[in-house]
């Protein structure tokens, strides 16, 4: 098993749409970012690459690179699903907290799950989100950014098969295949 963490921040400007979990929430402000600025997805994106030692969203989807201007934070969570398969690794949970004053997210939280849930190829029950604010304190307190944090467990598909197997090789991803 192995355990990552992953943390992001985004300041609120007027101008953008607030996507969070790959959901666009109704506010009149967003995050400011070289993509959709989904701090929720960054941290979990960032999480799942810190567990596999494979670096982090900056090393993937750099901000200097136009073609990830304006990206889906969906679309880079499923690259990273695809990184991680290559890597024989599978996915046992996420938690992940949002760090907002406003707006209220309960009822978002769902479909965000949902959609974390459908990106990975794993099941809704995998994938918790809780939102809190900060009482007013902080950046995020006052409403000049939101934060997100996550933390997931990961392990290799070889923890899963049995010894027999295991020796022979799976034949279903890179780290695996035999010549």
């Amino acid at each position: 098993m192995r355990v990552g963490m992953g943390y992001d921040v985004h300041k609120l400007v007027d101008g953008r749409s607030l996507v969070l979990g790959g959901v666009t929430i109704p506010y009149e402000k967003g995050l400011l970012g070289h993509s959709d600025a989904d701090v929720l997805l960054h941290a979990i994106m960032d999480a799942l690459l810190g567990a596999a030692a494979l670096g982090d969203i900056g090393k993937h989807f750099p901000d200097t690179d136009e073609k990830y201007s304006g990206a889906s934070s969906l679309e880079l969570l499923k690259q990273v699903g695809a990184l991680l398969e290559k890597e024989c690794y599978l996915i046992e949970n996420i938690d992940a907290t949002i760090i907002a004053q406003r707006p209220k997210m309960r009822g978002y939280i769902d479909q965000m799950e949902q959609n974390i849930a459908g990106t990975l190829g794993i099941e809704k029950n995998q994938v918790n989100i809780k939102a809190t604010t900060e009482e007013g304190l902080g950046f995020t307190g006052t409403g000049e950014g939101i934060s997100s944090q996550a933390v997931c467990m990961i392990s290799s598909m070889y923890e899963h098969m049995s010894p027999d197997i295991a020796g022979a090789g799976c034949n279903s991803c890179q780290g695996c295949q035999k010549s």
